[in-house]
């Protein structure tokens, strides 16, 4: 809880420096049609992945099988979306790793390690 306090607080504080760098470098409407750009990319990129992920989630569970890692990738895309929609160049960074598949698959085994450290400490819990 902590460590998301401090990224809540320390990741705007960066990425208001980072405009502001950005601003005086190339410019202050550069800087806007930049961070707009990378919305709208971001969206498209959002919605082209989803749309995949969607179907191969499908497709599973046409052949009986659980879609675990589609919904991982749903996740990824979810997350990744949305950080492409918050201005700003660093949050902009993580959403595209997150949203390109060859990024995402190496983000994916972290993610799966994570949730299971949290159901192993009762953090999160499944119900059959």
């Amino acid at each position: 809880m902590r460590l998301l306090m401090l990224l809540i607080i320390i990741i705007p504080a960066i990425e208001i420096g980072v405009l502001i760098l950005s601003g005086r470098t190339i410019g202050a409407i550069a800087t806007v049609l930049l961070i707009i750009l990378t919305g709208v990319i971001g969206a498209w990129l959002a919605k082209q992945q989803g749309v995949e992920t969607l179907r191969n989630a499908q497709q599973q569970m046409k052949y009986g099988q659980v879609p675990g890692v589609a919904i991982i990738d749903g996740l990824c895309i979810l997350v990744g979306g949305l950080l492409l929609l918050t201005p700003g160049f660093i949050t902009d960074t993580v959403g595209f790793l997150l949203l390109i598949p060859i990024t995402r698959n190496k983000i994916k085994p972290l993610i799966l390690t994570m949730i299971k450290k949290m159901i192993d400490k009762n953090q999160i819990t499944i119900i059959r």
